[in-house]
């Protein structure tokens, strides 16, 4: 017996939402209909899907294995119905897109509107994680990310590099000096992240890796510091090129500055079978030309 597909989208509102009633809620239906749903897909399949407590549900490791296997055939199933519906149309529906927060802030805010104004019947929904996300557990469509990629399940549409800068502020040269060479760099006040390690690897020769004397965990937390005059930071273009042009920033060691370190890769990434391709494609052919990376 083959299960309902929409049994399992109660399924996975179940899982998304930590608990049956919590599902209901969301899905303003009764409870008890919930419940059933799952009863009886577990029922077909002859397994526990979740471990039910007084307080939540959890995903057995069956259940761990199924959720990502539904997640799949149902965004295929919702592709075979929008190849056929929106043939001939606009792209249509809901695009979930994430991006680490300072490549939202300073490349993809400045042209929300004018997408928009391009494809009125895409509705956008943004989130902001500046580590690596599962597309699937984090129900996402299309993912920014910079630097190397690793998991072949994703389709990944290069965008662009964006150069490494190492920069500091006016304020803390006239407070500390000019810096005419990367051995000057010890006793300096140095600006990094808590993790990813390799985001401490600045693009010097023989990849010099520095130990944060202010550690922080996103990108425009460091480039705000910086600004402050708070010391010297090692940050992408498209966050930092205008500060430079503006003098807000000044670039350091330029001449022996290295290059093609992973890091100034920029992709779109999305999985290969996506159900929302239409709308991933637009999105993607929209923003490329008009970054400033």
């Amino acid at each position: 017996m083959r299960t309902r597909s929409d049994d399992l989208e109660l399924f996975l509102a179940v899982v998304d939402s930590g608990g049956f009633s919590a599902a209901a809620e969301v899905l303003d239906i009764q409870i008890a209909r919930v419940s059933r749903a799952v009863s009886k897909i577990e029922s077909q399949l002859g397994v526990s899907l979740l471990n039910r407590t007084t307080r939540r549900v959890e995903l057995t490791d069956e259940g761990r294995q199924f959720v990502k296997t539904v997640r799949a055939g149902l965004r295929q199933l919702q592709q075979a119905e929008e190849e056929i519906v929106s043939r001939g149309e606009l792209p249509k529906g809901r695009l979930r897109v994430d991006a680490a927060s300072p490549f939202l802030f300073h490349q993809l805010v400045p042209l929300i509107q004018p997408f928009r104004e391009a494809y009125p019947d895409i509705q956008l929904e943004l989130t902001s994680n500046e580590g690596f996300v599962d597309l699937l557990e984090k129900q996402t469509d299309v993912a920014i990310r910079i630097g190397q990629l690793t998991d072949s399940t994703l389709h990944a549409r290069p965008i662009g590099k964006s150069e490494l800068y190492i920069v500091t502020s006016p304020e803390y040269v006239s407070r500390r000096g000019c810096l005419h060479h990367p051995d000057e760099l010890e006793g300096h006040d140095l600006i990094g992240f808590n993790s990813p390690k390799n985001l401490n690897q600045w693009p010097l020769p023989g990849g010099v890796e520095i130990e944060p004397t202010i550690a922080v965990s996103n990108g425009e937390l460091v480039r705000q510091l910086t600004l402050a005059g708070n010391g010297i930071a090692c940050l992408s273009g498209f966050m930092v090129k205008k500060d430079i042009e503006q003098g807000r920033l000044i670039p350091l060691f330029e001449s022996i500055k290295t290059g093609n370190t992973g890091r100034e890769q920029i992709n779109a990434v999305y999985y290969k079978s996506s159900s929302v391709a239409r709308r991933i494609s637009a999105f993607i052919e929209f923003i490329q030309p008009r970054l400033s990376l």
